[in-house]
């Protein structure tokens, strides 16, 4: 995995997502936001991972792009976590720049799978 930048990066930032979701069932007693962060962060390194055994090129292309909307989402729930005062400010910009390198990354890998049909 230490060779493959997409799943080192989208595990570590499960292992933040899942520390977040904690934080946030624990202190802030906030159960439903916290469990779509959860659900959608981690999909990211599930799917990616998943993708690395995929049948077919298509399949590959199809689960990375999954991971990328994933992403998309991720960073939807960071930013409106910040903006209701559940995470504080350095909180969001370390997550948001983690995310933003994840998102950069998946839309190449899909780009480029895409590229090569």
């Amino acid at each position: 995995m230490k060779d493959n930048i997409v799943l080192e990066k989208s595990f570590q930032f499960s292992i933040r997502v899942v520390n977040l979701y904690k934080y946030m069932t624990e202190e802030k007693k906030e159960y439903i936001l916290s469990k779509q962060i959860l659900r959608c962060g981690t999909s990211i390194g599930a799917n990616a991972t998943e993708a690395q055994k995929g049948q077919s090129k298509a399949d590959f292309t199809a689960k990375m792009c999954i991971a990328l909307k994933e992403a998309y989402e991720s960073e939807y729930w960071i930013r409106l976590l910040y903006h209701t005062d559940y995470i504080e400010k350095n909180a969001y910009k370390s997550l948001k720049k983690d995310i933003e390198e994840l998102i950069s990354i998946l839309a190449s890998i899909c780009k480029t799978a895409g590229e090569n049909k």
